[in-house]
């Protein structure tokens, strides 16, 4: 059977070709049958072929199907997949969406509030555009709506641009602008500066420097991308905090905030820095620093992920990449366990051991999960390694001028690579002479850069906004860095082989909780009609407490709240009551008895209790208990994570939230 063919295209490629319609028409059904399949489509029939007809694991599936990517062509869903590939960034969360397509002397604009489904119903099927910019836009200024929405255009329709960040002047620019005879139709601080640039565009008529003088008067983080309507097939991007990268095709430039977006498309890439402007037509681009110094940057080569967006067999992308953590860790700690002397090595630290042991205090800084990774992480360091080690979050440490200490080896952690806030934290760090250490997932990312050593968690791309696998990922970095750290100090040989042997059995003993998911389905809608929660734990338990109840109500939208169980009876125990379950972190450890005291002085009042501990059975009166075996203190809280996601995902399922792009929330947070 041929594919439909659409009359009007046939009439413009014989209007432009001068060719006959059958001699058009044959050369469209060539073309539609050379490229029959999209890519999605192709990922996802393969996956599931494969699956069917072999044992390979769901890594080694998609192993497979990237190898077979590049000997094949592929179809393009529609004008938005090709010439804006905004589906690749849904991932990092949104609530409006737009592009603006360049034609003769105007932009064709098309802007909803909304999932990317009601922008795709506004669009043409195909457009002769071949330069335009679009944008997924979690909202800052003004509320989620269609007038808010990007790409926004001035009051004149000269300039269209899109931007992530905040522009903290903007009511002071917006009142300059208006006086000078702007209008504004937006509550945006974006409209504001497309304003701004075609003031200063009406003084020179060069966009490039239009730009360079607009964000000379501009206080803030941006990342933005303009064109102007009389100025065909040119882009101008600029940089100032937050993320902008330009991919170089064959006769095509792409610039986008997230590798993601233009990996389909190219392999070639260049970060732009702070601090510059980059030029871009169909053939070449320019960079530039803000007083115009042009910048000779070499491109790199990027390894394309392909897969991104697939789900593969799993409903959510939540699921897979719980179900992912196995192999996950497998990367994490692929090349890092040394069992010949017992420890862990790393090849990006840049330090040696003499430096290693010059520091005295270890602090770790992130913010959401990261920064709870990092509480985790330290009271593993200080367990094993014995050095005085903290978590304090990277939005509160900058701005209390803090003290930078020579003797402190910091840890800067962020998934994306991307968190604003951590960043300009790693910035402060080095301004004042400190020594700071990425852990990063994305290769490559901003922090990365900037701190130029570190670890990368290899935990493979997170496209769901809650992070999963990256969280066990990073605690698992943590344990190799308390292994690398202790066998420098105090850790025997002997307990260096049990940690080695602990951490080579994870991915397992991950496993096997996974495969228990039916059971904590079960427990999950039992409590999922409840409307506020407690989460209780001690130590490492507390910071599980903190990110089960961060994930509760990051995707189930309950009011959940994590407490140390020992300050519970300093206040809080005044709101437990039959409606607030409380969900207790019960390790089989010295605190146990401490632990079961706190579960009684709930349930003498009322609450219910769901206890996830190691025991075979808990010696109190409890509602519901997860057993999770005890394997080692440094692997135990990574075990005991597990169920508390489960949780968050099936309570989040029984309320129909959509658990993969919560509302108000983005994945890689790029604003203060």
């Amino acid at each position: 059977m041929e594919p439909e063919l659409d009359k009007n295209f046939i009439d413009y490629l014989c209007r432009t070709t001068d060719l006959p319609t059958a001699v058009c028409t044959r050369l469209a059904l060539d073309v539609l049958n050379e490229y029959s399949e999209t890519l999605d489509a192709f990922v996802k029939r393969r996956h599931t072929d494969l699956k069917a007809t072999t044992d390979l694991k769901n890594e080694q599936i998609y192993d497979r199907i990237a190898a077979e990517i590049p000997t094949r062509r592929f179809a393009v869903n529609n004008l938005s997949a090709r010439q804006i590939r905004l589906g690749r960034l849904e991932y990092r969360g949104y609530d409006s969406a737009g592009i603006a397509l360049q034609r003769k002397d105007k932009f064709d604009l098309f802007k909803k509030a909304g999932r990317l489904d009601a922008l795709r119903s506004t669009l043409p099927k195909r457009n002769a555009a071949t330069c335009g910019i679009g944008h997924t836009r979690w909202a800052t200024h003004g509320e989620p709506n269609d007038l808010n929405a990007h790409p926004h255009v001035d009051s004149s329709g000269a300039i269209s641009i899109v931007h992530n960040g905040i522009i903290e002047n903007a009511g002071a620019l917006r009142t300059y602008l208006t006086e000078r005879g702007h209008t504004f139709a937006s509550d945006t601080d974006t409209e504001v500066l497309a304003a701004l640039i075609a003031d200063e565009f009406l003084l020179d008529e060069n966009l490039t420097r239009a730009i360079r003088s607009a964000v000379a008067r501009v206080a803030g983080t941006y990342g933005i991308v303009a064109m102007h309507a009389q100025v065909p097939g040119l882009l101008v991007a600029a940089r100032n905090g937050s993320p902008v990268v330009i991919g170089v095709g064959d006769n095509e430039m792409f610039v986008a905030s997230d590798i993601a977006a233009i990996a389909p498309f190219t392999r070639q890439i260049v970060h732009l820095e702070d601090g510059e402007i980059a030029t871009l037509t169909a053939k070449r681009h320019e960079i530039q620093d803000f007083q115009a110094t042009i910048t000779n940057r070499p491109t790199s080569t990027i390894k394309i992920d392909t897969t991104l967006a697939s789900k593969g067999d799993h409903e959510h992308f939540t699921l897979k990449e719980i179900v992912e953590q196995p192999d996950a860790i497998r990367r994490t700690l692929s090349g890092r366990l040394d069992e010949r002397f017992n420890t862990a090595h790393f090849g990006g630290l840049n330090l040696n051991a003499k430096e290693l042991m010059a520091f005295k205090r270890i602090k770790i800084l992130g913010c959401g999960s990261a920064y709870i990774s990092g509480s985790i992480g330290a009271s593993m360091i200080e367990r094993l390694a014995r050095i005085p080690t903290d978590a304090e979050s990277a939005a509160e440490f900058r701005y209390r001028n803090p003290i930078i200490d020579p003797q402190t080896l910091y840890l800067a952690v962020s998934q994306s690579g991307e968190t604003y806030d951590t960043l300009t934290a790693v910035q402060e760090i080095q301004r004042k002479g400190g020594t700071v250490l990425g852990i990063v997932n994305v290769v490559g990312s901003s922090i990365a850069r900037q701190c130029g050593a570190g670890m990368y968690l290899h935990a493979g791309p997170e496209v769901a906004v809650v992070s999963t696998k990256t969280f066990a990922c990073t605690l698992t970095a943590f344990a190799l860095l308390a292994l690398h750290i202790g066998r420098m100090r105090d850790v025997s040989p002997a307990e260096g082989a049990n940690v080695i042997r602990a951490l080579n059995e994870l991915p397992q003993q991950i496993q096997s909780l996974i495969d228990r998911r039916t059971e904590f389905e079960q427990v999950a809608k039992k409590y999922a009609d409840y409307h506020r929660a407690y989460f209780i734990g001690r130590c490492e338990g507390f910071g599980l407490a903190r990110e089960g109840a961060l994930k509760l109500k990051e995707i189930s939208y309950i009011h959940a709240e994590a407490y140390p169980a020992s300050e519970l009876k300093h206040g809080p125990l005044a709101l437990i009551d039959e409606q607030t379950p409380t969900f207790a972190i019960v390790p089989d450890d010295d605190l146990l008895a401490k632990n079961l005291s706190t579960l009684a002085e709930i349930k003498t009042r009322k609450g219910p209790v769901v206890a996830i501990g190691q025991s075979e059975a808990l010696n109190v009166e409890i509602d519901d208990y997860i057993h999770v075996p005890r394997y080692h203190p440094l692997t135990d809280p990574i075990l005991l994570l597990i169920p508390l996601q489960f949780l968050a995902y099936y309570t989040a399922l029984a309320r129909d939230c959509d658990v993969d792009q919560p509302r108000n929330l983005a994945k890689s947070v790029t604003v203060e």
